[in-house]
């Protein structure tokens, strides 16, 4: 939650700041703009997004959020650097207000549906699949996945979308990437293998399929929920050939 837009415009707006980014789940190196009437606009920088750590730069302040987890839950620890001669009291009230608004809205999700995206590994390479609906998000590209359906595991909606999806078995992983808050519940990216002598994969929900490299995953037009995993899933190549 600490990523999402949605949230930090919420709480920007009570302090008349509009807020602008290039996408809901914010990435490491994205720009997030606020804005308010007569006054200079201020661009905040990401500097980390992942399991462990948030953190951004508005010079001369930065602020990081270390992640851990603890009894019950996860244990958010906040950090500020700023330099002399900084109006601290606006920063402080802002990141309070964030901080319980972060809080509220991950309550929330707690009872929300699960969606699961399946990052698919084969070699050296991972499948993309290309959206077909809704209309702004036609051409796009996608890890494949839906939604948990009552009674099932994670693990076994990723076999069953790559079933439906893909004509194809798969062997469920582990866990990848936090989560990730969606129009349609939380989002959990799970990875996967091909099961041994299954079929190669076919699009039959999705306008083509593609297997890309690690140099090739920044490049792809991600839709906003799988572009927020995209250093996960070089990572993850990464690994998968250094083990070869």
């Amino acid at each position: 939650m600490l990523r999402d837009l949605d949230t930090l415009a919420a709480v920007a707006r009570r302090f008349g700041y509009t807020v602008a980014g290039p996408a809901r789940l914010l990435a490491v190196d994205d720009e997030v703009r606020f804005s308010a009437a007569g006054a200079a606009a201020l661009r905040v920088r990401i500097l980390a997004a992942d399991t462990t750590a948030f953190a951004w730069t508005l010079p001369p302040v930065r602020h990081s959020v270390a992640l851990a987890p603890s009894d019950g839950g996860t244990r958010l620890t906040h950090e500020l650097h700023w330099t002399s001669g900084v109006d601290r009291e606006p920063v402080r009230r802002l990141l309070e207000a964030w901080s319980v608004e972060v809080a509220r809205r991950t309550a929330a999700l707690l009872a929300a549906p699960v969606v699961v995206a399946t990052a698919l590994v084969h070699g050296h390479t991972l499948l993309a699949a290309q959206r077909t609906r809704p209309p702004e998000l036609a051409g796009r590209w996608e890890l494949p996945g839906g939604r948990v359906e009552a009674g099932e595991t994670e693990r076994e909606a990723v076999v069953r979308e790559c079933r439906e999806e893909l004509g194809t078995v798969v062997v469920p992983g582990g866990r990848l990437g936090t989560d990730l808050p969606i129009a349609a519940g939380v989002l959990r990216v799970r990875t996967a293998r091909l099961a041994v002598d299954a079929p190669l994969p076919r699009p039959l929900e999705h306008a083509a399929l593609r297997w890309v490299e690690a140099t090739d995953v920044p490049r792809v037009e991600w839709v906003d929920a799988d572009r927020a995993v995209v250093p996960e899933l070089v990572h993850l190549l990464g690994v998968r050939a250094r083990r070869s």
